[in-house]
């Protein structure tokens, strides 16, 4: 009877650790899905600014027709994108055509100067950060939620429980070439 005492015991005590890893670790990967659909949030309203800055733009540039068919059809890239890797992508590739419209806007003296403009410059400015700041919190999240998978002993319960390790907001290589200033 004293042995069976000791084995319920151990019993309950395996399943109660087991219970609190799998609750952690469900915790923390609900963080990184919260995490991520901030970086979804903040690319929503970059993606939502967008159009105000091409049609503040047009009137000044109507002959950049192909440059803001460009930068609708990357917006379209960026909202239809799913998971990290094709978000980074997308993101990546707006930023791109947007440095282009803002070479634009370098011609057009009276556009810098017009207050619509500047407003959009600055909302786009500050919505920049903002991902900047999601997607560290998203990758510190992430990290997070990898090590907590690959530590002992939740290495053989997250495996046995079908927990898979979270990918990463990377930069692109387009990202880390380093930025050309001159005046």
């Amino acid at each position: 009877m004293n042995s069976t005492i000791i084995l319920i015991v151990i019993a309950a005590a395996i399943i109660i650790f087991v219970w609190y890893l799998y609750n952690s670790l469900i915790v923390t990967r609900m963080r990184v899905s919260e995490a991520f659909s901030q970086i979804d949030v903040q690319l929503k309203r970059r993606a939502d600014l967008i159009p105000n800055l091409v049609e503040t733009v047009k009137g000044y540039a109507k002959h950049e027709k192909e440059l803001f068919e460009k930068v609708t059809e990357e917006r379209a890239s960026l909202v239809s994108a799913k998971g990290a890797a094709e978000k980074a992508t997308a993101n990546n590739q707006l930023s791109e055509t947007l440095k282009s419209i803002f070479a634009v806007a370098e011609n057009y003296p009276e556009l810098k100067a017009s207050q619509n403009f500047m407003e959009l410059q600055d909302e786009l400015s500050d919505t920049e950060n903002k991902i900047a700041y999601a997607r560290q919190f998203y990758n510190s999240t992430v990290l997070d939620y990898n090590t907590k998978l690959q530590v002992f002993p939740n290495v053989f319960i997250g495996k046995l429980l079908n927990f898979k390790e979270a990918e990463f907001f990377g930069a692109t290589d387009e990202e880390k070439k380093p930025v050309k200033v001159s005046f």
